[in-house]
């Protein structure tokens, strides 16, 4: 009542006045050789800058004695400068800049490693934010935070997972560190995560998205193979992802059968690609679409005795469906030839997969041993 008294109507001119002070008196107080004094200066920065863009700004002098508490002794001085930390960095590059050239790294670094599940949780969500700032990816990286970061993605809380991969998946758009994530052994944990995930998430989005980079290199293209499930759980992003999903799995399994044709393309077959890929050639993103097309013809000629069922006709309808969806109609007669053959694929991949499973079944042995072994699995 009294500040309206003294600017009637003017709430702005009263919050020019006491901004300035505020911030005065935080920054005393963060300067401070007072434990107490520091800490409570820091829960303001956090209050403040917690959805103000002009807070962040009018508070960043305050970055290097933040910095600083993070390596303090007492929990409650460096947990209180680390949300301070995580607010002030929200959407705002120069903040992000310099917090990582204050030496933020080491000690978030150590607390990646913390039994401490809440300062694990604060440090990912501050490296996922960091990491965002093309200047400070390289940084990240050389400071060790790649292989702790799939740690996290193994055995991390759900938060810790999704905040862990973003970070990850961050850092991997900087050319230089894709060989560091991959030497980190981090096609296994992705792909565990992608099995575990909805389909349609953002988590496999992103989990898609790293995969088919790592892909790139035959290190990672090994490792998919070799991990159990690993090109099926691919297979099954094809077929349920998001468009996003969808269009990086497809280019995942592309780049796989472009580098190696005769390596991968009986792999990619048994795990059921075809169906999956024939609805994207209609119903994915255009570039879906294109990679779909390409990874059909680069599997349409493999030995694998199921491309061989009816292979004139599955070949006649692909012609079909390619040739509407460039010309005017596109939409009823190629979605109805996409459901006949989408139809004699699925009846055929069951054919086979039953084929296989009375091949592979011992006669000769006890039903309970059968039984035993598959859910020893």
């Amino acid at each position: 009542m009294e500040s309206g008294s003294e600017f009637p109507g003017n709430d702005s001119a009263v919050n020019s006045i006491r901004i300035p002070s505020i911030v005065q008196q935080t920054m005393e107080f963060i300067k401070s050789d007072d434990p107490n004094l520091k800490i409570q200066a820091a829960k303001e920065i956090r209050r403040y800058t917690k959805t103000s863009q002009k807070h962040r700004r009018h508070f960043s002098g305050a970055i290097e004695q933040l910095v600083a508490m993070l390596r303090s002794e007492s929990p409650d001085c460096y947990e209180a400068a680390l949300l301070a930390i995580l607010n002030l960095a929200v959407k705002d590059e120069m903040n992000k800049i310099a917090i990582v050239n204050a030496g933020a790294l080491q000690p978030l670094i150590c607390f990646l490693n913390s039994n401490c599940s809440n300062l694990r949780e604060y440090a990912t969500a501050a490296l996922l934010t960091l990491s965002a700032s093309a200047i400070n990816k390289p940084k990240i990286s050389a400071s060790g935070a790649i292989p702790l970061l799939l740690e996290i993605l193994r055995d991390g809380s759900p938060q810790e997972k999704v905040d862990g991969l973003m970070a990850l998946y961050n850092l991997s758009t900087h050319p230089e560190n894709l060989s560091i994530i991959l030497a980190a052994k981090a096609v296994s944990p992705l792909v565990h995560l992608l099995k575990i995930c909805k389909k349609s998430s953002k988590t496999a989005e992103k989990c898609s998205a790293l995969l088919e980079s790592l892909l790139g290199f035959d290190e990672g293209r090994t490792a998919l193979t070799s991990e159990a499930g690993g090109v099926l759980a691919v297979v099954e992003i094809l077929e349920c992802g998001s468009l996003q999903s969808r269009e990086h799995a497809v280019g995942a399994l592309l780049t796989m059968c472009e580098s190696d044709r005769c390596r991968y393309r009986e792999p990619i077959l048994r795990e059921g690609v075809i169906p999956g890929l024939l609805e994207l050639t209609v119903q994915g993103t255009p570039k879906a679409q294109s990679k779909a097309q390409t990874l059909l013809d680069l599997l349409r000629d493999s030995p694998y005795q199921r491309a061989e069922f009816q292979a004139d006709i599955l070949e006649n309808i692909v012609c079909d469906i390619i040739s509407h969806i460039d010309g005017e109609d596109r939409g009823g007669k190629a979605q109805k030839m996409l459901a006949e053959m989408v139809k004699i694929s699925r009846e055929q991949s069951l054919k086979h997969l039953q084929h296989r499973a009375s091949a592979c079944t011992p006669k000769d042995r006890p039903l309970s041993n059968c039984t035993s072994e598959v859910s020893s699995k």
